[in-house]
């Protein structure tokens, strides 16, 4: 097993001197490079299996390249598209120079896309799951603003089906009332609740102000290979 930080994250952080030491280790994360190095649309041109590797998943237009610019502070490394369903392929990430692998995963439930179109993205998604054993967890990404889609809920039996880690996370935060915020969180925590790879806590997220990015970007140093190892602590 791949050493971490802190494997329990966020949600087993006992006291404040831990949530603490948590954000702090997230945020020394991220304030290191972080570059795209890779692209694949078949298995057979995926990259290596050798370090811990975190996935954005979720549906098209759900806001995955406007969080992961944000999570890196640049603009640019993921591009955003104005045209839903147009990325097709794997984009692997480099953070931390070897440190942990980010993985943007195209969107699913396009409206317009084929039917064929649809069934080789749950193929190729469901294989890449299953069969890469240095995936740490899967960053299952909901839209704050609407109600979880079918597709959504299929996506999490999916991710159960390949015995994939899975945490929930709320986009477009900033566009949404806090009681209405507060309910879909509420939400999102039973439907993780639901399924055995559901990961019991639930961020809500805005690309546009920041909300909740500090949060997640503890969660996912959890998962990093230590920092002592690259000479940082």
């Amino acid at each position: 097993m791949i050493g971490t930080i802190s494997a329990g994250g966020l949600a087993e952080a006992r006291t404040e001197e831990e949530r603490a030491e948590l954000l702090e280790a997230g945020r020394l994360l991220f304030a290191r490079p972080c570059r795209f190095f890779h692209a694949a649309q078949q298995l057979h041109g995926l990259p290596p299996a050798e370090g811990p590797e975190i996935a954005f998943c979720g549906r098209s237009n759900v806001g995955k390249s406007s969080l992961v610019n944000a999570l890196t502070g640049q603009n640019a490394l993921a591009r955003v598209s104005r045209t839903p369903g147009r990325t097709r392929q794997l984009n692997f990430f480099d953070l931390g120079e070897g440190r942990l692998t980010l993985v943007d995963m195209p969107g699913y439930g396009y409206a317009q896309a084929s039917k064929s179109l649809k069934a080789d993205w749950q193929g190729l998604m469901f294989d890449f799951l299953r069969g890469r054993a240095t995936l740490r967890r899967v960053l299952l990404l909901l839209d704050a603003r609407i109600e979880t889609k079918a597709n959504d809920r299929q996506a999490m039996r999916l991710l159960t089906d390949a015995a994939v880690a899975f945490q929930i996370v709320l986009t477009k935060a900033d566009d949404v009332k806090p009681a209405q915020l507060a309910r879909r969180r509420e939400e999102a925590e039973a439907l993780a609740r639901g399924h055995t790879a559901g990961h019991p806590l639930v961020l809500a997220t805005s690309a546009e102000t920041g909300e909740g990015i500090p949060e997640l970007r503890a969660e996912i140093a959890s998962l990093a290979l230590p920092a002592v190892r690259f000479g940082e602590g």
